[in-house]
């Protein structure tokens, strides 16, 4: 009964207005960014961050806005899959193997119907399971301590790569990178460390500078180098002619994949490319030889859509209630929250529960105005496909130079934010991912307060570290985390290659 309390404040905050219209204006700009193909959701938030501030927008308003955002692109990634073969993002790609068949047999509208309703039951799955689930993981996360908290940040970098990262070397790489930047300024003994007498590196680095210089302007450096041209026109989408029946088809294969998509969230490192591969997976099964997957199954369609769109939501679990985020998108709104000295984290329940029911509250709105924009509007996301990035790369250029500038006016912000885009776009090159990096900036601080903590009460004994049973189990998992992409990781993306191929080959 409490938590239905706290949800109905929750419904009294999101269905303000003001609330509402960003709401709105992020699921149709989350939509959009989906779709346009290498955006994905952690770009289009970190491109939108400095929208936020230079609205000047208050707390709950910017996340609700930009986890619609985060929630839109989960929705917009299906349109260029399904429309173009070409994956939004890399939770998208299973959406290709069943929706772009089902596109050249003139079905398209269909497709993309069924995708918006399987988003939509795997969104409200997981949505509930965060209601239920995240109170009770806040409560538990109360009974930790210093040690506690520094085992579950090593355990957040431990299996930053997921079992389906490409390469769990360079995102441990990428973590020290984030880490060594996270130590630049004055630090809690009022030593300074690499400051190179430069007054503005006193106080650190403002990771909303490195966030949107690393994804913003790095994408932006990666369009003029790769997509100058003309955009690529999409298919012509037929007129929607889906029926109930099909809907109740579909509906198995969306609750099914929702559910696993949730838990795909919550575990560390998994995210929706797992909830996404493990739904497709999981409907072949089920279906067996009744179905004709790869050719243009419904189910094909639903199952991976309800996993990657459940998965999503269900990456907001670790980010609220231990203030590890679940996701790269999740990450930089973890680093959005800081800014605006909120700490995420089980005290966020209490002393920030008009924010966190707020956004819950405003997911599950979200998720009914995603659905009604998706279906009808789905036209103009498809045209919208088309425009040249020549006229895109202004205005985000222009978003993201002026909320900088905004939260600081300071030019010296600008040039760094721009070197950010240098040195993210070479690392990009190198394919050494960006999250890891923000993670490293975000954690690194609260990481380093709870090692001097801990070693401060136990006179410098490193065993405290390990000293309890929660802390040991954390230490456990971590290293389960460390290990198992090297083991698990090659077998499941050679399945993920292996069904793209063979999606491909019916083509």
């Amino acid at each position: 009964m409490e938590t239905l309390g706290y949800l109905i404040d929750g419904f009294g905050v999101a269905l303000q207005p003001h609330n509402l219209m960003f709401a709105l204006m992020g699921a149709f700009l989350g939509t959009l960014i989906g779709a346009l193909p290498g955006l994905g959701p952690a770009n289009g938030v970190a491109i939108l961050i400095p929208l936020a501030f230079t609205l000047g927008l208050r707390p709950e308003t910017a996340l609700i806005m930009l986890t619609a955002v985060y929630a839109g692109a989960m929705y917009g990634g299906r349109i260029s899959s399904i429309l173009l073969n070409i994956p939004g993002d890399e939770p998208a790609m299973m959406t290709c193997l069943d929706g772009y068949p089902m596109a050249q047999k003139g079905k398209a509208a269909e497709a993309l119907a069924i995708s918006a309703i399987a988003s939509f039951m795997g969104s409200l799955i997981a949505t509930v399971g965060l209601i239920l689930l995240a109170p009770l993981l806040a409560k538990f996360a109360l009974t930790f301590g210093a040690a506690e908290y520094f085992a579950l940040f090593v355990l957040a970098f431990a299996t930053l790569g997921g079992i389906t990262g490409k390469n769990p070397v360079k995102t441990i790489l990428a973590a020290a990178i984030g880490l060594m930047i996270a130590t630049v300024g004055i630090d809690s003994t009022g030593t300074q460390r690499f400051t190179f007498g430069i007054l503005e590196l006193y106080e650190g680095i403002d990771f909303i500078i490195a966030i949107v210089g690393l994804f913003a302007i790095s994408e932006l450096l990666f369009f003029i180098e790769d997509r100058a041209g003309g955009g690529k026109g999409p298919m012509v989408v037929n007129k929607l002619k889906l029926s109930w029946k099909e809907v109740r088809e579909i509906m198995p294969s969306s609750i099914r994949g929702g559910i696993l998509g949730f838990i795909a969230g919550v575990l560390p490192g998994a995210g929706a490319s797992l909830g996404s591969f493990i739904g497709y997976t999981l409907e072949k099964k089920v279906v067996g030889k009744k179905g004709y997957f790869g050719e243009g199954d419904p189910r094909g369609v639903a199952g991976p859509e309800a996993g990657n769109n459940g998965a999503s939501s269900g990456a907001l679990v670790p980010m609220l209630t231990l203030g590890v985020p679940g996701s790269g998108t999740t990450a930089v709104l973890l680093a959005l929250l800081i800014s605006m000295n909120i700490t995420p984290g089980p005290l966020m329940f209490t002393q920030n529960a008009d924010i966190v029911w707020g956004v819950i509250a405003a997911l599950l709105i979200g998720n009914f105005l995603l659905l009604l924009l998706n279906i009808p509007l789905v036209g103009i996301f498809v045209k919208l496909l088309s425009v040249p990035p020549k006229y895109l790369l202004p205005i985000v250029t222009m978003v993201a130079f002026v909320g900088i500038y905004s939260i600081s006016n300071s030019a010296f912000d600008l040039y760094f934010m721009v070197a950010f885009g240098v040195f993210g776009y070479f690392l990009r090159k190198l394919e050494i991912p960006m999250v890891p990096i923000i993670l490293g900036l975000l954690l690194g601080p609260e990481m380093e307060k709870n090692l001097r903590h801990t070693l401060d009460i136990a006179d410098g004994d490193w065993t405290a570290l390990w000293d309890s049973g929660l802390a040991i189990g954390l230490w456990i998992v971590a290293f389960v985390g460390l290990v198992l992409p090297y083991i698990v990781g090659p077998i499941l993306r050679r399945r993920m290659q292996a069904a793209a191929g063979h999606g491909n080959q019916t083509d």
